[in-house]
Formats: C-alpha cells, structure tokens, sequence
C-alpha cells in the first residue's frame, strides 16, 4: 500500500522579499490531519509563506504543492480564487468590524445579512463560538473591546466556519499575554483534531506550538532546513 500523499509538500524553495536573505524551505511536507508548527519566520516572512502556500506568491525556486498540485501549474486566476475555498487564515491582517457585535463578525463568513443576523445563522454562530471556547456572554459585546483572548479565539472560529481543508496560522499568539498562549494552542489543537483539519502554524511562540501542533520545526534561515524540536530529554 502507498503512503498517503501528503496534504502540503514543499521542496527546495527560495523566495526573494523584502528581507536580508530570501526565504528558504529546504523541504517540508504535512500529512492530511497534521498540526505542524514551524518556528522562526518573523512577521513578512509568515505572511510571505501564507501567499507562498495559497498560491497568491509563487517560488523563484522550487515548488510549493498543495492538495497534489503545484501551485505554479494554477491555470488562471478564476481557478486561484476558487482554490481559496479550500483555505482557512488565521491572521490579525483579518478585518474585523470593530463597531458590531462579535456575533455579527461571527456571522460574515456565512451571510452579509448581519443586521439582524437571522435565526438560523445565529444558530450557526452559537455553535462555532462553543467550538472555539468563546463564552456565550460575548456575542453581543462589540468587537473594538474585546479582550485579545477572545479576539484569537474569534480569529481562529471565523478561519474555520466554513469547514477548509487547511489551516494556516500566521502569528496567532502575537497579541496574547504570555500566560494565555499554551492555553489557546490547546484549543487549537481540539478544533483541529476534532474537525480531522492539517494545521500549519507559524509562529516565534514556543509555548503555544508545544500545545497546538503534533510536530514542531525550527527554521534555519541560512539552509532552508526544518530541524524537529525536541519535545522532552528522551527524544
């Protein structure tokens, strides 16, 4: 029996950016189900790895494949934008309508009806919010004051609602006090598993990849190479 293909392949990728030194991923694959977390990309570099893995960036070497297809062969842009479906971002370059309800920025990846949100879409809410650990009590605060926990978790919860194929996380715990960050990547790590959702985190937060991610790697910037992290003084 072959292996199962992997969901994300990476192989011998150079990116020019705005940068000291292009971006380089030697090698990297992501098993369908996988929650992987790469350390060592700052904030230009994970965006540029996002465009790089959607297709919106192409390499200047080597190849980026996702889903058993490179992104370089993409026929044309109806195709790309159709391709995004696929994809869940979770980013704070998100908008949010910080003057509605949190409910209401819930509600936008299912509706632009948000005012009112109708009953069944207000359902939906209900759940992705429970699903995400984000208390009920604040789906009718307003976006602009709510506390950075809630905003990650609103962040992930809207990345997710209509059920992608892959999770990227760009700087997820960037806001975060520090002593809420291995809590969120727990969180991340349940949504993910419980939706069987390939997660690829990238992320300068050691605790939140320790709980969110099944494999963490750290990026050697100078090679490309993503060296496994070791997880305890046994292996």
């Amino acid at each position: 029996m072959s292996a199962i293909a992997p969901i994300l392949q990476i192989t011998g990728l150079r990116k020019n950016y705005a940068a000291l030194r292009p971006l380089r991923i030697k090698e990297l694959a992501v098993a369908p189900g996988e929650r992987v977390a790469v350390i060592g990309l700052d904030a230009a570099a994970a965006e540029l790895m996002v465009n790089l893995v959607t297709g919106a960036s192409l390499p200047d070497e080597g190849e980026v494949q996702v889903f058993g297809k490179r992104t370089l062969d993409v026929e044309n842009g109806e195709t790309w934008l159709a391709s995004l479906d696929a994809f869940g971002i979770v980013t704070d370059r998100a908008v949010m309508l910080e003057g509605a309800t949190l409910a209401q920025n819930l509600a936008l990846p299912f509706t632009l009806a948000i005012d009112p949100i109708e009953p069944e879409t207000h359902a939906r809410v209900v759940r992705l919010a429970a699903e995400c650990d984000i208390p009920s009590e604040w789906l009718d605060q307003q976006a602009g004051g709510l506390p950075p926990g809630i905003r990650a978790r609103t962040h992930l919860a809207r990345a997710i609602a209509l059920g992608p194929a892959l999770l990227l996380m760009e700087h997820p715990t960037a806001a975060l006090p520090e002593t809420e960050r291995g809590a969120f990547g727990l969180v991340v790590a349940r949504v993910c598993d419980a939706r069987r959702l390939t997660t690829l985190a990238m992320t300068l937060d050691a605790a939140f990849a320790a709980a969110a991610a099944q494999r963490v790697l750290t990026l050697q910037p100078a090679t490309g190479v993503l060296a496994p992290q070791k997880r305890g003084w046994l292996w």
